[in-house]
């Protein structure tokens, strides 16, 4: 049975924006480039061009061999995932082509594997042609971008061979590039042989099972192969762990973007107060109303938040409503979006409860497991409601940006989490009412922070 590796690649400029996609297939014993493909498909988002990119990838192999076995690696972990049946697909554009692509090939002769962006130039190559194709207007064909793949290939060939002259009765350059690759595929476990064990799991993110296709020079025993593989998927995780150059995140697709708006100013706010869940729940005085106003305005007039969700507290529900009302949007409300419950201190300032509970303060500015006076929450106990309050929204709301109105502790508990921060930092951190922090949440587990923090255009 033949093995054909297919890599594929989309991308939008603008998300949604002109968008095109990249597809090669390559012989998985002799590393030869089989078929290419790509195509300018108009206005679309990065996902639903990775998608198109897969689908065009696995029908160019297909016309090559309908019984072969597939091996797909995309830098796309959505794709993968989601293909792989370990995440849901929930976007209405994405599903029909999930759907499609499902269908190219029988489901036991089709393997997925993540990879980084930096190992899927040749697809997103033929990608950024197709695009670029699309903006003069034209569409991409093969015979304008043989040029191009040939010298790409040889310049691969030739940095594969290091300064030694070539041997010119071996084989052509483009086939000599795809053998190296497709030969350190295999050194670093990416092409072994099958069935494969399940990998080891990424920290912090769904357990990743994607191996690689059988290569049909792989000799390795079964134990080497799962070594190797190990080792892979240490390499892959610094990778999307380590900033890329310029300090941008992995491309990891279109994130889940969640907007942190703390409520407005309530009565209680300017004397800064402990006010919690379980306190008089105030609602917002006529300022924190005008900042919520001035909030709903600027974000009207970016227009990038696509849902919001609150806590149940009344001063967020009411800050909720006003942006609501700007942005033309319901409100979903989430319970573990709540402030914490201080408990006895609720309604008294710092120094009030330093005063009275003396002993209670002091371990609990030490220790994230204390409790405030009475039985209230311990910042331990938030930080586990919040994080699968994340969880489940980051799931719920995959690709889109969501505005969050909640509470002090809630933003600073996401970002502290975000950052990998020890619990102290929620000390080190200042939220003014009404401000904007923003939390991106990307596929493989990762997460990018922006504070905004700056509320000085929003007080009267």
């Amino acid at each position: 049975m033949r093995e054909f590796i297919v890599e594929a690649d989309g991308g939008s400029r603008g998300n949604p924006g002109p968008a095109g996609y990249g597809a090669v297939v390559i012989d998985a014993a002799t590393g030869q480039t089989l078929a290419e493909t790509a195509e300018y498909i108009g206005l679309a988002t990065n996902n639903v061009a990775e998608y198109r990119g897969l689908l065009a990838g696995l029908r160019a192999a297909h016309a090559l061999d309908p019984a072969a076995r597939i091996h797909v690696r995309m830098d796309s972990k959505l794709v993968v995932e989601q293909m792989s049946g370990r995440w849901k697909i929930k976007h209405p554009d994405m599903k029909p082509l999930a759907f499609e692509a499902a269908r190219v090939f029988p489901a036991p002769q089709v393997t997925y594997e993540w990879i980084p962006r930096e190992q899927n130039k040749h697809a997103d190559r033929l990608a950024n042609e197709a695009m670029d194709a699309g903006k003069r207007g034209e569409q991409w064909s093969a015979a304008a971008s043989t040029a191009e793949s040939a010298a790409a290939d040889a310049r691969a060939a030739r940095s594969a061979a290091g300064p030694e002259p070539s041997d010119p009765s071996g084989p052509p350059a483009d086939a000599a590039a795809g053998a190296e690759r497709a030969r350190a595929a295999l050194a670093e476990g990416r092409a072994s042989v099958a069935p494969s064990a399940p990998s080891a799991p990424y920290v912090d993110t769904p357990t990743s099972t994607a191996t690689a296709t059988a290569n049909g020079t792989a000799t390795t025993t079964a134990t080497t192969a799962d070594g190797a593989r190990a080792e892979a998927d240490t390499r892959a995780a610094r990778t999307v762990a380590t900033p890329s150059a310029g300090w941008a995140p992995a491309d990891m697709g279109t994130p889940a973007t969640f907007v942190l708006l703390r409520h407005g100013e309530t009565p209680l706010t300017p004397q800064k107060r402990f006010s919690g869940s379980g306190g008089t729940d105030p609602s917002l005085s006529a300022i924190g109303r005008e900042q919520a106003e001035k909030v709903g305005a600027a974000l009207a007039k970016r227009g990038t938040v696509q849902a919001i969700v609150s806590s149940p507290l009344a001063r967020t529900r009411e800050t909720a409503g006003i942006v609501a009302a700007r942005l033309g949007l319901e409100v979903t409300v989430d319970d573990g979006l709540r402030e914490t419950d201080f408990g006895a201190w609720e309604g008294l300032t710092f120094g009030e409860v330093r005063e009275r509970h003396p002993d209670d303060l002091t371990a609990w500015l030490a220790d994230p497991e204390a409790c405030p006076t009475g039985g209230g929450e311990s910042f331990a106990q938030t930080a586990t409601r919040i994080a699968a309050t994340r969880d489940k929204l980051t799931a719920a709301y995959a690709g889109r940006t969501v505005l969050l109105v909640t509470h002090v502790t809630p933003i600073k508990t996401l970002v502290r989490l975000a950052l990998g921060a020890p619990p102290e930092s929620l000390f080190r951190m200042e939220l003014s009412a009404a401000s904007l922090s923003a939390v991106a949440y990307y596929a493989d587990g990762n997460a990018s922070v922006r504070l905004l923090n700056d509320t000085s255009h929003l007080r009267a």
